[in-house]
């Protein structure tokens, strides 16, 4: 019995006490950071001035439904011949809950060969992303689709 006493580990008052203070602190951080619509307009604004930016040509395909927002499988596709004449120079995907607005930007051209990408994003929850495509003669052409997310990602804290 005796020897189970010695190995016993050893707690101070002053442990205990800074132990107890890091865990109030954390209880009391934010559980999640999350943008606003004005800090994806403000990123669009930054990223494209103040151009107009017309609704169609840009389809933005998610599932109605995601289960977890840690992966979602997200889809653009924009209307255009791909061409040296007219062609698609980029595509932004912006989101207005996540903690940062910019998701993604491609590159693309003429070589490209078809104005279309995919891929998995995270979602800090229940939201409507934006997908915006430049073209070649400057035109800005825009894109949305929503999705209900029951397991939010993004979660800071």
């Amino acid at each position: 019995m005796d020897d189970m006493n010695k190995t016993a580990p050893h707690i101070d008052r002053r442990t205990l006490l800074l132990t107890g203070a890091a865990g109030l602190a954390a209880v009391m951080l934010p559980a999640t950071a999350s943008a606003e619509v004005a800090d994806a307009d403000a990123y669009i604004l930054k990223t494209f001035g103040d151009r107009p930016i017309k609704d169609g040509k840009v389809t933005l395909t998610l599932p109605p439904i995601a289960e977890n927002g840690n992966s979602v499988a997200l889809k653009v596709s924009v209307d255009s011949p791909m061409t040296k004449r007219n062609h698609v120079k980029r595509i932004v995907i912006v989101s207005p809950r996540n903690p940062i607005a910019e998701i993604a930007e491609f590159k693309l051209g003429p070589r490209a060969g078809k104005a279309e990408v995919s891929t998995r994003i995270r979602m800090a929850g229940t939201q409507t992303i934006r997908a915006i495509a430049e073209m070649n003669d400057g035109s800005l052409w825009r894109g949305t689709a929503s999705t209900v997310v029951t397991l939010a990602a993004c979660i800071i804290g």
